[in-house]
């Protein structure tokens, strides 16, 4: 049978590159495919999409802001217009299968889909589920997750513990070492910490370096600090030009996987996706979670690690005043990098595409089956 998929929402990179990921892992499995995305107006998906090679059409659809705004009074009225547009796009395209992936998008086409009969498989990203995926979950064939215990959320016979679809250039990190170490001009014999808040960059993770980059340094530590666009010109003004002494404040990597290969500790945000790196990637990681999220779910995301002993936590509102010492502390202690290495590894799934796309093909044919 001819595979014809649509694959919805979008809004963030935590979407975004999971969705394209699975995209990918379905054409690989099957040539005889047709996939078409579905976003939101004005998001990033409409971009990075289209980059990926894939086209995508989307809707008016946005978010309900938590305060009464003009944009929350125009809300019905786009979820109609997008309700309508999905209906369409759905009698056009005769999908065998809707993958949803949270964010505003996924919402209409995933509701059209199962209203219609229409088999549906959601893949969620994190340790909490998201608001469209709770209410979607009910009627959803297959349920992907990266996190144990998603039964609090969906029903227990649909779900699938696949993990979340990553880049694969951090499978096998041990070939990207010595190039890691001359790229950044830094010495085996000592240390690497890696810091990062994500693209935009973290305030609370670049003030915590301010306090303590220093006392990094005097320790013989070599420190990558990504700043994030946002904050770069501030940081880089003040501590910028210090490569000699082992210290790089960049805004952005694009090769991230020579900096996993070369870091013997990782301080981060704990989005899902880059929990998910982390995981593969096996490093001894610092989770500072965003408490600026819904439902807090980066702190939810991040103790399921902790409860396996795969990470540590500090506290946003502490980490000014602690991080640094925690880092310190887990340079300096060689058995508990190895104790956390080992337990994150164990988290890690890396042929979370190509399983999701898996159960995708078999919602789809077993579907196709029962009615043909």
């Amino acid at each position: 049978m001819k595979l014809k998929v649509i694959i919805s929402g979008g809004g963030t990179g935590g979407h975004i590159y999971p969705a394209i990921a699975i995209a990918n892992a379905l054409k690989a499995s099957n040539s005889d495919v047709d996939i078409l995305f579905v976003g939101a107006e004005g998001r990033m998906e409409m971009d990075k999409v289209p980059e990926a090679g894939y086209e995508i059409v989307g809707l008016p659809i946005s978010g309900i802001q938590r305060r009464l705004t003009l944009e929350n009074l125009k809300f019905p009225f786009k979820l109609i217009k997008s309700l309508w547009k999905a209906g369409e796009l759905i009698s056009s395209f005769k999908p065998n299968v809707v993958i949803g992936v949270g964010g505003y998008a996924s919402g209409p086409i995933m509701w059209i889909a199962q209203n219609r009969k229409i088999p549906t498989v959601i893949q969620e990203q994190n340790g909490y589920a998201g608001l469209t995926n709770k209410i979607l979950g009910g009627k959803a064939e297959k349920i992907c997750v990266a996190y144990p215990n998603m039964e609090y959320y969906f029903p227990k016979r649909v779900i699938e513990f696949t993990g979340n679809p990553v880049r694969q250039d951090i499978v096998d990190l041990s070939s990207q070492k010595e190039e890691g170490y001359k790229q950044w001009g830094f010495s085996s014999d000592k240390p690497v910490l890696f810091v990062f808040g994500g693209s935009l960059g973290a305030l609370t993770l670049n003030e915590s370096m301010a306090n303590g980059v220093d006392k990094l340094l005097e320790a013989g530590v070599q420190i990558i600090w990504q700043t994030g666009k946002y904050y770069h010109k501030r940081y880089h003004q003040k501590f910028g030009g210090r490569e000699k002494e082992g210290l790089h404040v960049v805004a952005f990597i694009k090769e991230m996987e020579k900096v996993y290969a070369i870091s013997n500790v990782v301080v981060g945000r704990s989005g899902a996706l880059s929990i998910s790196e982390l995981c593969l990637a096996g490093l001894p990681t610092i989770l500072v979670p965003s408490p600026n999220v819904a439902e807090d779910h980066q702190t939810k995301n991040a103790m399921a690690l902790v409860n396996e002993g795969a990470a540590i936590l500090v506290k946003d509102v502490d980490a000014r005043a602690q991080l640094i010492d925690e880092v310190l502390a887990l340079i300096n202690d060689k058995e508990k990098q190895a104790s956390l290495s080992q337990s994150i590894l164990k988290l890690g799934k890396p042929n979370a595409a190509n399983d999701i796309a898996t159960q995708v093909i078999n919602v789809a044919e077993r579907h196709y089956k029962k009615f043909n």
